[in-house]
């Protein structure tokens, strides 16, 4: 299945892997890439030598390309982009932001730089900047979210910019990805999913509530103050909605999920960690590896399109 994605990125599948902060390390990355997808790499709020030494070991693992997640609020941000140019990486996807002021530097590096955008003003501004292609994110997906539902998002920014479209947000089966080709995308990001992969080392307790997560089970914070974050629910999700339904300050309510991803990813806490996750959770029903995740996915999208 050949797409302007597929042919830019020299990937097999139009797979791509959420750069996901804690979650998206060398071992998963590596293994989404090695199964024909682009593995991404989530600096989150990473240190820039980190970031160096995990793009290191990804290249130890596999010779096939790779990306890295840049979250343009990391207080190493430029640092980081330096080391994504040093390094020569191929790919870069970034959110939270605009990354105009390092578009000059990773193209004269030759990466490929994909922005994360959830409206198509942003897209379109994106795309004049130079991007070279969009993942539309549409508010169904884990972690920090728009307003906009995928299924009225992708067509919208596909009809609005000439480059190619990513679909994310909602997308964990081949049914997905069929879908986000109907509305215009050339590709799909998908993050939730890849939580529960076997070569993923997120906690196992994490990945069990991923796995019995039901249709209803994720909810929103921080609508209040403009942050909203989607993630499944738990005792540290009800304390913050109260709080913010009494009117709590941002500051004290950052308190609240201050270092709980990585109670969630590493320490195993269900109960007080942040445990990120799209509403797509509950078609996920398995760990399985990378490799058999992207098959399936391929073979069902395949079969839906009419293209087998």
């Amino acid at each position: 299945m050949k797409t302007r994605v597929t042919d830019m990125l020299g990937i097999e599948y139009p797979i791509i892997q959420g750069g996901m902060a804690w979650v998206a390390e060398y071992h998963l990355a590596a293994a989404v890439s090695q199964a024909g997808g682009l593995g991404i790499l989530g600096a989150g709020g990473a240190p820039a030598d980190f970031v160096r030494e995990q793009i290191h070991k990804v290249r130890e693992t596999t010779p096939k390309p790779f990306g890295v997640n840049l979250m343009l609020m990391n207080p190493e941000a430029d640092d980081i982009a330096r080391v994504i140019a040093q390094e020569g990486v191929k790919v870069v996807t970034t959110g939270a932001g605009n990354p105009g002021k390092y578009l000059a530097m990773w193209k004269e590096a030759g990466v490929k730089v994909i922005p994360v955008v959830a409206s198509v003003a942003m897209a379109r501004m994106m795309e004049r900047a130079g991007a070279d292609a969009v993942v539309a994110e549409g508010a169904e997906s884990g972690g920090h979210i728009g307003s906009a539902t995928t299924m009225t998002l992708v067509p919208q920014v596909a009809d609005a910019v000439h480059i190619p479209v990513i679909a994310a947000g909602g997308i964990a089966d081949g049914r997905g990805l069929a879908a986000a080709f109907m509305l215009g995308a050339e590709a799909v990001q998908m993050g939730t999913r890849f939580i529960v992969a076997k070569e993923s080392t997120v906690h196992e307790n994490y990945k069990q509530k991923v796995i019995a997560a039901k249709d209803i089970d994720s909810e929103v914070t921080g609508m209040s103050h403009g942050h909203p974050v989607r993630q499944l629910r738990n005792q540290m999700t009800r304390e913050y909605l109260k709080r913010e339904k009494e009117g709590a300050s941002f500051e004290e309510l950052e308190q609240l999920t201050l270092g709980a991803l990585r109670k969630a990813v590493v320490e195993g806490d269900a109960v007080n960690g942040t445990l990120m996750a799209g509403q797509i959770a509950g078609l996920v029903h398995k760990e399985q590896t990378c490799e058999e995740m992207i098959r399936e996915i391929m073979e069902q999208a395949q079969a839906l399109l009419g293209r087998r």
